[in-house]
């Protein structure tokens, strides 16, 4: 009788035991690799757990592992190593250098993309519509013609731009290619800055100062992670800055016609919750954002006693009157 006893409550204790360790064991686990932390990147991911989270999964029903390869490329392959064994069941890459890295070395698990300019020409994919293995996701492309057309709309006389970029990244090769395309129409000198790393951008704004009429900032990670150094050397000299994201806006960029990287992490995350009932990657088109906004920063104006156009702040969807930190 005692023996059975000790038996019954051995068993009691051993399934709370079991309960408790399961109770908060998540249904999905999702990696989240990002090239490095700055206003857009950040605010994609974000848009990308809040897009999940609106498509019925809550926080608790997905542990996300993240991770940042602070804008390094051997990091971003070593993030991608460490997820392809940790058996997950979809990984999301933020920027192009690190889908790269990962396109590189996961094959089995659903992989998707976001803030990634060119999924062709950085060679990640072959067709769009049709991806035809384990890896799709969402595009970022700017309107960057329109960008610098936004740009003689503040300064009609433009004839010298300034570019800063690095050219290790293909998604900023892919945006320059264009805007000297664009600006050789427009009888516009284009004048590069190049970098490798953010030590360099300092440096590379400075190079710039006195040969042009403003500069125009592409989606550059190693640029746009140091912008606040830009910025300094720019306002000194009374150089506008025109960016091609919200996020620089906010910090002191001048205007942008662009995309909405939260509401396109949120597209990416509403793709993942399709992967996770059982959508098949190869099957799914890249998407792309078709809301477009224009984004004003009347306080980085007036600091460089820029007019900002009448037509320009008529149609300003977005207005700051501060510049963020």
């Amino acid at each position: 009788m005692k023996k059975t006893s000790f038996s019954l409550v051995f068993l009691v204790l051993s399934l709370i035991i079991i309960s408790t360790l399961t109770a908060g064991a998540a249904d999905y686990k999702i990696g989240i690799s990002q090239f490095v932390e700055h206003p857009a990147l950040d605010s994609a991911r974000e848009g990308f757990i809040d897009g999940l989270a609106e498509a019925g999964y809550s926080k608790d029903q997905i542990e996300y592992v993240i991770q940042n390869a602070q804008a390094d490329f051997a990091t971003a392959q070593s993030i991608a190593q460490k997820f392809r064994n940790d058996n997950l069941d979809l990984v999301l890459t933020i920027a192009t250098p690190n889908s790269q890295a990962t396109a590189n070395v996961i094959k089995d698990t659903p992989v998707l993309f976001t803030a990634v300019t060119d999924p062709v020409k950085s060679g990640l994919l072959t067709n769009l519509e049709n991806p035809g293995g384990n890896l799709t996701g969402t595009t970022d492309m700017n309107p960057v013609a329109r960008q610098i057309e936004l740009i003689k709309e503040f300064i009609p006389n433009l004839t010298d731009l300034g570019m800063l970029y690095n050219p290790g990244e293909v998604n900023s090769v892919v945006q320059i290619d264009i805007v000297k395309k664009v600006a050789k129409k427009m009888k516009i000198e284009v004048h590069e800055a190049t970098v490798s790393n953010t030590s360099e951008v300092s440096l590379a704004a400075s190079s710039l100062m006195g040969k042009v009429d403003a500069i125009y900032v592409p989606t550059d990670n190693i640029i746009v992670s140091a912008l606040p150094s830009v910025l300094n050397i720019t306002n000194q000299n009374k150089v506008p800055v025109f960016a091609s994201e919200n996020g620089q806006v906010k910090q002191g960029s001048i205007a942008t016609l662009g995309i909405d990287y939260y509401l396109l992490g949120k597209q990416t995350g509403k793709m993942a919750a399709e992967i996770l009932v059982g959508a098949d990657p190869a099957k799914m088109a890249v998407q792309s954002s078709d809301e477009l906004k224009l984004y004003l920063n009347k306080k980085a104006a007036q600091n460089l006693g820029l007019k900002i156009p009448d037509a320009v702040l008529n149609r300003a969807d977005v207005i700051y009157d501060e510049i963020s930190q």
